[in-house]
């Protein structure tokens, strides 16, 4: 079945190549969430129904047992702190060894970057305040993911928020698995809901009776989750289209193209998960495509990554490395991996879309994924060209302050006035020669 991968080979010398890539990057915009066209839109209704049914716990409860295929009553939603610190008690200690190491790594990068300490001018600044209650969706599906509460909360609690939510889908023997509880309760959250999907972004916009609704919604999900955020956007604040996962990697002859192949295979085992190579090398191509095949047989899900890589992966040959790094920046991958020797960090440089960029061939998506410190919450479906990767200052909000004394009003007075008559605003021109009055 691997032979079929040699479809995923184009070059820049095939006279379709162009459309090709085109088609491509066509058919990868639609997995991040849906847009348009009949089938997306026909989906992109079915979110709208479930966000305008559920309105109760048991709208919930009907909706986690039609998609998840576990009845739960609404008493049975939270997670109790028994439960949470059992899971914490019974983790493996060598594993919880690395947990907290990751989270101090993630702590310390987020602190670092952390923007509400900036002052301000005399005259005028910003007042930073924390989001008080912010929900926080953790996948579920092809493989617990207790990395992404590392990855969403440690920043919200860096930003000083309260109340953290966590949500995931009873994928686990009818609950959550016991290492993602395990992690909240290492960090202090306590409220935990074993519900997830369109339902479970609903309950946190909206609330229900057992759930209070949030002000932000923050975490990486399938097309239904990140619909469901587009669609809840408004009523609360949302961090980006996150997901499904995708990583470009840029490749010349210097980068081993057994390398290249695990690190298309780490996004691909996502299932689903869109793996891409641009490269000027058609040698590098060649070889990292027989070692796909090779590597993938050693797979335990051999089947679904196959089908992953067919229908949303590409290694594209390029002509030289300029064509490939302009093709990058309109791909605006979430996770780009520069694998060029010495030329990666000048590469780098010339990037201006991405989520995260990952330079030299000892930087796979893995090291972000779990330890570096920034979040692996990123943007997905190229709106890396307008969104930025999940971080402490996406849970404060900014408010403007304006502080005049007379003396400095009266220096702007006229200029003000000037402008506001010629807007037809009289009443605000007025405000201002109010003021300028003697006393």
């Amino acid at each position: 079945m691997s032979g079929e991968l040699d479809k995923i080979l184009i070059s820049y010398q095939e006279p379709d190549f162009k459309e090709k890539l085109r088609k491509f990057l066509h058919s990868k915009a639609g997995l991040s969430h849906f847009g348009v066209r009949a089938p997306h839109i026909r989906n992109r209704r079915k979110v709208e129904e479930i966000l305008n049914e559920v309105v109760t716990d048991e709208d919930v409860a009907r909706y986690t047992e039609k998609f998840d295929g576990v009845k739960l009553t609404p008493e049975q939603f939270r997670v109790s702190h028994a439960d949470l610190q059992k899971a914490r008690e019974e983790i493996d200690t060598d594993l919880m060894r690395s947990i907290r190491q990751a989270i101090k790594n993630v702590r310390k990068y987020q602190e670092e970057i952390f923007i509400a300490n900036k002052k301000a001018n005399e005259h005028t600044g910003v007042k930073y305040a924390p989001i008080k209650r912010v929900g926080v969706c953790v996948p579920g599906g092809s493989a617990p993911l207790p990395s992404t509460v590392i990855m969403c909360a440690v920043p919200a609690q860096v930003a000083g928020v309260k109340e953290i939510v966590v949500v995931s889908p009873p994928r686990y023997k009818g609950s959550i698995h016991p290492v993602t509880l395990a992690v909240c309760y290492e960090l202090k959250i306590d409220e935990v809901y074993r519900i997830g999907g369109a339902q479970a972004i609903a309950a946190l916009a909206y609330g229900t009776q057992s759930i209070l609704k949030v002000d932000k919604i923050v975490g990486p999900g399938n097309q239904w989750v990140q619909t469901a955020k587009q669609l809840v956007f408004g009523t609360v604040g949302i961090d980006s289209i996150a997901g499904p996962s995708e990583v470009l990697i840029i490749a010349n002859d210097k980068a081993n193209p057994a390398w290249v192949a695990a690190d298309m295979l780490s996004q691909a085992e996502h299932t689903p998960g869109s793996t891409t190579v641009f490269t000027d090398s058609q040698e590098l191509a060649d070889k990292t495509l027989a070692e796909l095949k090779k590597q993938v047989g050693q797979l335990s899900r051999v089947k679904e990554t196959i089908k992953c890589l067919l229908e949303l992966s590409i290694i594209a040959v390029f002509e030289n490395l300029d064509s490939v790094i302009s093709a990058a920046n309109d791909f605006a991958p979430e996770h780009l991996e520069i694998q060029c020797g010495d030329k990666s960090r000048k590469i780098a440089d010339r990037i201006e879309n991405a989520g995260a960029i990952f330079i030299g061939d000892y930087s796979p998506v893995a090291v972000g994924d779990y330890w570096a410190g920034p979040s692996h919450t990123l943007p997905t479906g190229g709106s890396a060209r307008f969104f930025s990767a999940l971080s402490a200052n996406d849970f404060i909000k900014s408010t403007s302050i304006i502080e005049y004394d007379r003396q400095t009003l009266a220096k702007s007075a006229a200029d003000i006035i000037r402008l506001a008559e010629a807007e037809g605003l009289d009443a605000h021109a007025k405000s201002i020669k109010i003021r300028q009055v003697p006393i």
